[in-house]
């Protein structure tokens, strides 16, 4: 059975002044809440387990959902006492997952065009965690190998490097002086839930690059990098009119 989890707990302050009264999760797009959205696309390519966590303006989701044909494929994992973050959020949610299956993760108000098969077919056997990856511009890197295992994070901008790795942060090369490979990463991810039990010393709230990052040295976390990669952030007021017109250029044919 394929699982995934959705990230809808967020404040989604940018989109204010429209989340003053709802949640991101239920922001229509191309005249369908986001929820609608990412769900309906994930069942296309056979998803049936969900997970979705909730915090702002919780209840107004848990209503929604339970209106919507999906709602018997929907569990929520409810963070209205406090936002924990992506990893925080996952950890907190482990109890509602099958413990054989890779999780997708996705957030609530991301549009992409990624074929959700292929995804599926990346993250092998071996693998604790596939991350989703493009060449795209941005401040903040994920550093690879050859190989394509996660090796590190690198801001540009202020020259940050963290890693598992001292000679990383040391020369931000690889073991035998090689570049890296700088991808940015799209926030779509594949977990084994075999990786739950080494989050059990990290806090209730924490982001998932930073369990990646302390982990990648004993761990086999990789990155997919896919350069067709369309990938669209509904987080601003000023990106509705734009998201309208990328929905209707997604197709969910599997």
């Amino acid at each position: 059975m394929k699982q995934a989890m959705i990230f809808a707990a967020g404040l989604g302050t940018r989109l204010r002044p429209l989340t003053d009264t709802m949640p991101k999760a239920l922001v229509s797009v191309g005249g369908q809440p986001l929820i609608d959205i990412v769900i309906g696309r994930l069942q296309a390519y056979g998803y049936s387990r969900f997970v979705v966590n909730v915090h702002h303006f919780a209840q107004q989701i848990i209503d929604y959902v339970a209106s919507r044909p999906y709602a018997p494929l929907v569990q929520f994992s409810d963070e209205r006492q406090q936002l924990l973050e992506t990893g925080g959020g996952l950890k907190h949610a482990a109890s509602l997952f099958l413990d054989d299956e890779p999780i997708l993760i996705h957030n609530v108000d991301i549009l992409d065009n990624v074929d959700y098969n292929w995804f599926r077919r990346q993250h092998l056997p071996q693998e604790d965690a596939v991350l989703l990856v493009s060449r795209r511009t941005t401040k903040r890197y994920l550093l690879f190998d050859n190989a394509m295992r996660l090796m590190g994070w690198k801001n540009v901008e202020t020259g940050e490097v963290k890693s598992p790795y001292e000679y990383v942060r040391r020369t931000g090369l690889s073991q035998h002086g090689e570049p890296l490979n700088m991808f940015a990463f799209s926030g779509i991810h594949s977990f084994s839930p075999r990786l739950f039990p080494l989050m059990d010393r990290f806090p209730e709230r924490f982001p998932i690059i930073d369990f990646y990052l302390s982990i990648c040295h004993r761990s086999h976390i990789v990155g997919c990098l896919k350069d067709d990669l369309r990938l669209m952030d509904v987080g601003k007021i000023s990106t509705l009119q734009e998201a309208d017109a990328f929905i209707n250029t997604l197709s969910t044919s599997i």
